[in-house]
């Protein structure tokens, strides 16, 4: 029979575990939450803050080609020495000089007017940009928060079963001096409590990883995430239906939007190639002036001058270039076409295996939740059992291991299913900042 004092050995284990959870993490005073940092990355990241200025400089190609709609004047000036070498006749010199305003208004340009439309459509293109840029941000940020938390939890882990192995060890320690146990007992437990060190050691650099991955990301130094709100309670994706997001995804998400644009320039760059062959009309009007000072035998003067009229321009034959162009602009707009089938398809595939990636998320939860209770029972069992002798040193060793692993694996679930939740959204298009403050309400305050 083992020595009574192994009896309390499974308090201790626990309190020491706990003891360590605790102390491994963060104040929550001083820690910081998701929704803090997210604002504080979209104010420093340089890939956000690059598609944000790329998406602010959209309306000012709109504005750029809104012009072609627009009179146009320039200022146009002149001045000439004209001098004979060798001379016609004597003093055969003269000076010429004029200044003209002129004037262009386009009547009827309908290949303007389809590139005006093409530059608006430039908007939605870059507003899906920015959508896309923004929901990536929502990601990498809640990634890399929960990536630490993750990480703080695998350390804490690692040292609650490093501490309980510790006790165990000092325990075969003095059953094998009174006679009790054997030298096995002794070197078993030795050789887990040195695995432990090890396995500590990376997870201390693996969180110290994790850690700067963070701070980099928002522009801070020691960032102390939140640990989730215990109990934690992890909602079900609403809908509960995987073709209700899909449809969703179909309507909203930034690749489609943008590819669904791209198709409808793709076919007004083909009405434009058709419009080359139309006529174009536009006003004209000039106004100027010129002033000649010539020899004695040529006459001077100055001279105002002043036209209005309208401009006929129809290309009659261009070698083939815009039948060839129409060719083209029908090929890519059948490219475009497809461009959109497969972005549509591409979205819905990842928004079912994220809806279906969450869901099998809540079940490991359910599941790792049962398998945690019915760890801490057998170790209870197999602690019982060696205090009575009919266990060895090596199964308490096991049972440990398994409990801490499986609370390990737990709390690494339930982040899991976290951003599972938010990658669902942004698969199916619809991540935006309140989906940011529901992750940040399972947090705690």
């Amino acid at each position: 029979m083992r020595p009574t004092s192994s009896r309390r050995l499974m308090p201790a284990t626990l309190a020491a575990a706990a003891a360590l959870l605790l102390g491994s993490l963060p104040g929550l005073a001083s820690a910081q939450s998701l929704q803090e940092l997210y604002e504080a990355a979209r104010a420093f990241d340089a890939t956000y803050l690059a598609a944000r200025a790329n998406a602010d400089s959209a309306q000012y190609r709109v504005a750029q080609s809104d012009a072609l709609a627009r009179p146009s004047a320039a200022l146009t000036a002149s001045s000439t020495l004209t001098r004979a070498d060798p001379p016609l006749v004597a003093a055969d010199t003269s000076m010429s000089s004029g200044v003209a305003v002129n004037g262009r208004y386009p009547l009827f340009n309908r290949a303007n007017g389809l590139t005006i439309e093409q530059a608006r459509k430039s908007l939605i293109t870059a507003q899906a940009d920015l959508d896309s840029a923004e929901q990536d941000l929502v990601v990498r940020v809640a990634q890399a928060y929960f990536d630490v938390l993750a990480a703080q939890d695998a350390l804490a882990t690692t040292r609650a079963s490093k501490a309980a192995t510790s006790e165990q060890l000092a325990s075969a320690k003095r059953n094998f001096e009174v006679g009790t146990a054997t030298i096995t007992d002794t070197r078993e437990a030795q050789a887990r409590f040195d695995l432990g060190t090890f396995q500590e050691l990376a997870a201390e650099n693996d969180l110290r990883s994790k850690s700067i991955a963070l701070d980099t990301l928002v522009g801070r130094t020691g960032v102390q995430p939140k640990p989730l709100l215990v109990p934690v309670v992890l909602p079900a994706p609403q809908p509960a239906s995987a073709e209700e997001w899909v449809t969703t995804a179909d309507q909203q998400h930034p690749t489609v939007r943008r590819a669904r644009v791209g198709l409808e320039v793709a076919q007004l760059e083909t009405s434009k190639a058709r419009a080359a062959e139309l006529p174009t009309v536009d006003a004209v009007a000039s106004v100027g002036g010129s002033d000649f000072r010539g020899s004695k035998y040529s006459s001077s003067g100055f001279t105002n001058t002043a036209s209005v009229g309208v401009q006929l321009n129809w290309p009659l034959y261009t070698g083939g270039s815009t039948q060839n162009r129409i060719k083209e602009t029908l090929a890519l707009e059948d490219k475009a076409r497809n461009e959109l089938e497969a972005a549509r398809r591409g979205v819905g595939q990842g928004t079912r295996v994220a809806y279906f990636g969450v869901q099998s998320g809540l079940a490991q939860v359910r599941a790792l939740e049962a398998a945690e209770a019915s760890t801490k029972l057998a170790l209870e069992a197999t602690q019982l059992g060696y205090k009575v002798g009919v266990r060895v040193n090596l199964d308490v060793l096991n049972a440990q291991s398994q409990l801490f692993t499986t609370q390990r694996d737990l709390a690494k679930a339930r982040y899991d299913v976290v951003m599972g939740s938010l990658k669902l959204r942004q698969a199916a298009g619809q991540l935006a900042a309140p989906d940011v403050e529901a992750a940040n309400r399972l947090l705690a305050k």
